[in-house]
């Protein structure tokens, strides 16, 4: 009976580590961006940028659709929401970055580029938006005066792939092909200190709390510290890395990339989660948790709250992973075991859910 019950316990168990992505269909070709919002009164949101040129706006926690912003004429490279989740901007193979109303999907602004624009971001008070693109320049725009010709910012020798307010939007980092990450005083509009790599930098991503930069290239993943520069630890992957994103909590982090999969490291050790070791004292594979696309993974962002990470792909897709697996959240919902089980076992939760599509 002690051994019957150790093996539903067990089972029960591996039902629980079973990771349920939500899948959210919609666009057309590539998803190459995405961005969360802050946590609002209504939750938070979530924009994906996509080559079909029709950022979507969704339901952070759920992915269900919201609405599509029309008006590009070419790829959409990146997008943004401000904290509030009330304005999006986003970057864009026709030469222009474009300011919306996220509550109607009004255009209210278009931004003219003498290039393909890559890259959007809004000061905290989202009054200002900084963008970046293949014309080499970061442009600071004051959304408050449309009229007004932007600060011009030079320096980047390539197409600058990533640029980002910093440090209460007094600095500015920007990644650019020229196989540099570069950190700008905003008044002066100097560089004040360079990161060189022997190859470009396939992502960003900037933590305030913390001043932590993710950067990634290659098959590595490194944290930096974000007003100095200084290498904090890095940590190689599998495979080639497009994108990586830090847990609020900075307990661990996630990656995707080329091989399809998102995996998911404890910040401290540096070990890939969701491993054990076998008899052989070989590091093996629980379950296939980070499975899920269908081609190269392009970009991953935590939440806000930290409950789960969005990832876009080559496949068109996006897809909803949960932080902590097996817990009620969202769309995901835990049932409890059977009443006979759960008399000899307290409380083993197990989700019971066949993959979701949002």
């Amino acid at each position: 009976m002690i051994l019957r019950l150790f093996s539903l316990f067990l089972s029960q168990q591996s039902m629980a580590m079973r990771q349920t992505p939500l899948t959210c269909s919609g666009h057309t070709r590539p998803v190459v961006d995405l961005a969360f919002s802050g946590i609002t009164a209504y939750g938070y949101f979530l924009i994906s940028a996509c080559k079909d040129g029709k950022p979507m706006l969704r339901q952070g926690d759920t992915g269900d659709w919201i609405g599509t912003f029309l008006g590009h004429k070419g790829a959409v490279w990146g997008a943004t929401l401000n904290t509030e989740a009330t304005k999006a901007a986003t970057a864009a193979a026709d030469f222009t970055a474009k300011v919306w109303d996220a509550v109607t999907g009004e255009d209210v602004l278009t931004l003219a580029h003498k290039h393909i624009v890559k890259s959007v971001n809004f000061t905290q008070d989202s009054n200002h938006l900084l963008t970046g693109g293949n014309d080499k320049l970061i442009r600071i725009y004051d959304l408050s005066k449309p009229e007004a010709e932007p600060q011009e910012i030079p320096g980047h020798t390539s197409a600058i792939k990533k640029a980002l307010w910093c440090n209460n939007d007094k600095q500015i980092l920007s990644a650019a092909d020229d196989k540099t990450v570069r950190l700008w005083d905003r008044n002066s509009t100097e560089a004040v200190r360079t990161l060189s790599f022997d190859m470009s930098v396939s992502s960003m991503e900037y933590i305030p709390d913390g001043e932590v930069l993710v950067i990634t290239y290659g098959k590595t993943i490194a944290f930096y510290n974000a007003l100095s520069l200084d290498l904090i630890k890095t940590v190689d992957a599998p495979a080639s890395i497009h994108s990586a994103s830090l847990h609020p909590d900075k307990e661990f982090f996630v990656a995707g990339g080329d091989d399809f999969k998102l995996y998911k490291f404890d910040y401290s050790t540096k070990e890939e989660l969701g491993k054990n070791v076998g008899l052989a004292g070989l590091s093996q594979p629980i379950v296939e948790s980070y499975k899920g696309h269908f081609g190269p993974v392009h970009c991953v962002r935590f939440s806000p709250d930290g409950e789960l990470y969005a990832s876009g792909s080559e496949d068109g897709t996006l897809r909803l992973w949960q932080t902590a697996v097996g817990k009620t959240y969202g769309l995901w919902k835990c049932i409890l075991p059977a009443e006979e089980l759960a008399s000899e076992i307290s409380e083993t939760p197990y989700c019971t859910a066949p993959e979701i599509k949002a």
